[in-house]
């Protein structure tokens, strides 16, 4: 079992989710997939509990994927209704224990009464500071770094900066969740092992966590062995492991 003084000494302050197989959990209950949906909302729930009883205070949730509207229309029509749904019954709750809910994707592709719901929730939680609760809704990696060059090319026109002088830290002003610390450790549930175009520029230096429970399963002691899997990994950011023994562990080059 992790060790709590491990986790508090080496407490990571964003983690990234990849929620992984609601629709296998369902499949082995012998339920249609919505029920694994259903299920998996309330692991958020508890997974976003469990963040604020440790003291994490970024928390980010691949939620709806570009990609995920290559499923079947049902599925996703039922998606978004649960979405609709957490839009309305929870927020106040997150509101009253502090959590500020940030939506980050593409809002576009969003029925109208969606977008109305995600900004409302956004302007009732702005000033909570006790968890900061990112959910990825119509997000991308690619589409991200895109709609971020688009942004810092319009910089460029409206003569904030030269062209000759954009440079990585130009770019990663204007991604998604720019305005926070990357994550320092991504957990992906159900078995797969890739990132599945999630985050991908902020995932550089990431500390990665592969499971095989399902995410209908995944509880607090499953979030506790990611931490201390976390707790013993040596992050040294380009330099050499004497270095980050010396102290210099939070230099990058």
């Amino acid at each position: 079992m992790p060790c709590a003084d491990e986790i508090v000494l080496a407490l990571p302050r964003h983690v990234a989710v990849i929620m992984d197989g609601n629709g296998r959990w369902a499949h082995r209950q012998c339920l249609p997939r919505v029920a694994g949906h259903r299920r998996g909302a309330e692991v958020v729930r508890e997974m976003v509990q469990s963040c604020v009883d440790i003291g994490i205070p970024y928390l980010t949730l691949f939620a709806f994927s570009t990609e995920n509207w290559r499923r079947p229309a049902l599925e996703v029509r039922l998606l978004m209704n649960l979405f609709r749904l957490l839009l309305r019954r929870e927020v106040r709750k997150l509101h009253e224990n502090g959590v500020r809910l940030c939506i980050i994707g593409d809002r576009s592709a969003l029925e109208r009464d969606i977008r109305q719901l995600i900004e409302e929730a956004e302007a009732l939680t702005c000033n909570n500071k006790r968890l900061q609760l990112n959910l990825a809704v119509n997000y991308g990696g690619r589409w991200d770094i895109t709609q971020a060059a688009y942004a810092a090319m319009a910089a460029i026109q409206a003569g904030e900066f030269a062209l000759e002088d954009l440079s990585e830290a130009h770019i990663a002003r204007y991604l998604s969740l720019a305005d926070i610390a990357e994550p320092d450790l991504l957990i992906r549930t159900g078995g797969e092992e890739r990132i599945s175009n999630f985050l991908v520029w902020q995932l550089a230096y990431t500390e990665f966590y592969f499971c095989d429970t399902l995410w209908p399963d995944f509880d607090r002691t499953a979030l506790e062995h990611a931490l201390h899997s976390f707790a013993h990994r040596q992050r040294r950011f380009g330099r050499t492991g004497d270095q980050v023994l010396e102290g210099d562990c939070f230099a990058r080059d």
